[in-house]
């Protein structure tokens, strides 16, 4: 293991998450989190210099449909429902004085 995490650096990942840890768990999480940094440095071992950064796994462009009015201005038609109207408006009672 050539990453090895230090009893401090243990202790300040517990006080950011909020976390009390015993003995064991900490020295569980410096195992967990030095395996975790030596996994990342075998993958910085590939070569990737012939792969195009991607922001998704599928070849997505733009997804998005034009935004069209499909059924126009039927405000009139909600105004039927209303029980009074002033002005292409609802009147509804007043609520406070």
């Amino acid at each position: 293991m050539a990453n090895i995490i230090s009893d401090e650096t243990i202790e300040y990942v517990g006080i950011l998450a909020k976390l009390e840890l015993s003995g064991e768990e900490k020295e569980a999480a410096k195992k967990s989190m030095g395996e975790m940094l030596d996994y990342i440095d075998k993958l910085n071992e590939l070569d990737t210099s012939g792969v195009e950064p991607m922001s998704h796994v599928f070849p997505v462009q733009n997804v998005f449909r034009e935004d069209e009015v499909t059924n126009g201005d039927e405000s009139g038609r909600t105004l039927q429902n209303a029980p009074s109207e002033k002005d292409n408006m609802f009147v509804v009672p007043k609520t406070f004085d």
